[in-house]
């Protein structure tokens, strides 16, 4: 079971920046996507970004391109997602992943992933 832990949340304004961090102790995230998903008050969860490290696939939901960026620091065991431009829509708890790939990819990650097993997360709160 891979332990990650999610941080970097905060209280932010409509138009500000955040960047998310999620810690993946003790192993290499070369040969897995990780990836980030949240969960909007009342709503299911979705995924909004995910990233084949090794191959370097990416997937976007509508709702995040262009304003979002998934990275990772593989000599950290650190994934980031820079969130810029953020709307009262992105209030969330923001979840991280990370599953080998193969058989994993990116698209199906993000797209189709669903488990009971998840981290606290981070709450994000943008508000005027």
């Amino acid at each position: 079971q891979v332990s990650l832990v999610e941080s970097g949340g905060g209280l932010v304004q409509p138009g500000d920046s955040l960047r998310l961090s999620c810690a993946a102790s003790e192993f290499s995230l070369d040969g897995y996507v990780v990836g980030w998903f949240r969960q909007a008050p009342g709503k299911e969860r979705e995924g909004i970004t995910c990233l084949d490290v090794r191959g370097g696939t990416t997937y976007y939901s509508d709702s995040v391109k262009g304003r979002f960026t998934i990275s990772t620091d593989n000599a950290k065991h650190m994934v980031y997602l820079q969130m810029n431009s953020l709307t009262p829509d992105d209030t969330a708890v923001y979840y991280c992943t990370a599953l080998p790939a193969p058989p994993f990819t990116a698209h199906r990650v993000c797209l189709y992933y669903q488990t009971n097993s998840w981290g606290r997360g981070t709450q994000v709160t943008v508000s005027s």
